[in-house]
């Protein structure tokens, strides 16, 4: 079925959450319908973009993965109008890795938390390997948390995410096969429901 509107759904979580590889099987699954936009921190970190301690660099890292990701997002929204977006991570999630208040780090975009979410028709969460004590090693070579600071950017992350009026939350299972099948079903159901392929 063809989508009937302009869909934006965000993909997002705590590190090691399996979000990215919910994100690429549901493309593949729904072919010429769906298109990815990708993570822009890894984008940018992985083309080099310094990644230093400092507040002020941390700050300045933050700047740019949002305002990268905003624009992303709109280029690929524009270049494919007929498909369902799914964001690897959305706008919002850099208010987890401001160094402060939350509100410090809309204020700096000129932007307002609100205006943020608005942007997405859904949310699906997908909750970090490591809040249940697994490591989340995987494929990404600019992941630097340890366990621990996983744990605490999903719940950040979750903090900020859930005040979406559509948000899904996808829990760690012991069964990494199980936590995907159940986070492409829910990607199903939402997409379906906003109108998107197979939907009514």
């Amino acid at each position: 079925m063809n989508v009937k509107r302009r869909i934006r759904v965000v993909v997002t979580g705590g590190p090691g959450g399996g979000k990215t590889t919910a994100a690429d099987l549901f493309r593949r699954e729904l072919a010429g319908q769906v298109i990815v936009v990708p993570e822009s921190a890894t984008l940018l970190f992985s083309g080099g973009f310094p990644r230093l301690p400092d507040l002020e660099a941390r700050r300045a890292a933050q700047r740019a993965i949002f305002y990268v990701q905003r624009s992303l997002e709109d280029v690929t929204e524009t270049a494919h109008p007929e498909r369902v977006l799914l964001c690897d991570r959305g706008t919002v999630d850099g208010a987890a890795y401001w160094p402060g208040p939350e509100g410090d780090f809309f204020a700096a975009m000129g932007t307002t938390l609100e205006a943020e979410l608005a942007r997405y028709d859904a949310v699906l969460f997908f909750e970090s390997a490591a809040v249940g004590g697994h490591a989340i090693e995987g494929n990404n070579p600019v992941r630097v948390e340890s366990n621990d600071e996983a744990a605490a950017l999903d719940g950040r992350l979750r903090a900020v995410w859930e005040k979406h009026p559509r948000f899904t939350y996808v829990k760690h299972r012991e069964s990494f096969f199980r936590k995907i099948t159940e986070g492409f079903e829910a990607l199903q159901r939402v997409v379906g429901d906003l109108g998107g392929p197979n939907g009514r």
